[in-house]
């Protein structure tokens, strides 16, 4: 068939050229949706029950410490706008876990729609977790909430490391635009002990650079620990900060205790020198290596 028996080829492309959206809306997209639900107990710890579904998986290295330790896979290679990503961990019968991640996580550019992800924990009596994620990038427009949820029993035993990067280092990359929102609620036997929200929404470099927010800084971290005796080692804690920000000019870190818990925070001009000091504190801390993922 010619073009000449459909009219010609002004008529044709007019048919089946792509669709453009109207300016300011953004197109409808087929979007990621990832669970991932692990229920883990006794000691030795054994995995009770896993569900896996969209591009959310799994794994258990071979590994030779006490824990048993779960690396979480994205086979999506990122975060997109408008996708949702949910992990929930719920541990019993003494279970002593680790949680961590293959990379570094991308958040992708956003035309609009805001990315999810809800992480959600719960540890019954003589649990330990710890969640050992490595880094979060926001790349420019990006545009994510996350949410972190625990609930422990009086005795559970919770470690948390968070560090995100704003803006890819490699590429000298600022956030003109962008969305970044991070809530943590932590309950103890039913009763709020931690609430914490970040919100930043608009320039994020330009708000990044404001002393009360930011300093200047590109990344930043947040490391709490929930242990039972945890609000008794802000000493220690201070000690091992001092050192280690020592050896690495330019990140400012901070720690503190209260409602039997410990808090610390690290801000930095890159994520190299946040996520140095991270790893100094996690290894002195905890008296344990790092995932061997983080060592690659």
């Amino acid at each position: 068939m010619s073009f000449a028996d459909e009219g010609g080829p002004k008529d044709f492309f007019a048919i089946h050229a792509p669709f453009s959206p109207p300016a300011g809306t953004a197109p409808a997209r087929q979007r990621s949706v990832g669970r991932v639900a692990l229920k883990a107990g006794a000691s030795p710890t054994r995995v009770l029950d896993l569900a896996e579904s969209g591009p959310l998986r799994l794994r258990f290295p071979n590994t030779h410490g006490e824990a048993r330790e779960g690396v979480i896979v994205n086979t999506a290679g990122g975060i997109a706008c408008g996708d949702r990503f949910c992990v929930s961990v719920e541990l019993e019968e003494r279970a002593d876990f680790v949680l961590t991640t293959t990379a570094a996580e991308k958040v992708y550019r956003s035309d609009g729609p805001v990315a999810e992800v809800e992480n959600r924990v719960r540890l019954d009596a003589g649990t330990r977790l710890a969640w050992l994620p490595q880094e979060t990038i926001l790349f420019d427009r990006a545009r994510l909430r996350r949410r972190f949820e625990a609930d422990l029993a009086g005795d559970a035993e919770l470690f948390v490391c968070e560090i995100v990067a704003f803006g890819r280092a490699a590429h000298r990359e600022r956030i003109a635009q962008g969305f970044f929102e991070d809530i943590w609620r932590i309950r103890r036997d039913g009763r709020l002990t931690y609430a914490d929200t970040l919100r930043l929404d608009g320039p994020i470099a330009d708000l990044l650079e404001r002393s009360a927010i930011g300093g200047g800084a590109a990344a930043m971290a947040t490391l709490l620990d929930l242990s039972p005796k945890a609000e008794s080692r802000i000493e220690e804690a201070r000690a091992h900060l001092d050192a280690a920000v020592a050896e690495t000019p330019g990140v400012e870190a901070g720690a503190s205790a209260w409602n039997g818990h410990l808090a610390i925070r690290l801000l930095g001009p890159d994520i190299a020198g946040v996520r140095r000091v991270a790893i100094r504190l996690l290894t002195a801390w905890r008296d344990r290596p790092m995932p061997r993922v983080w060592q690659a």
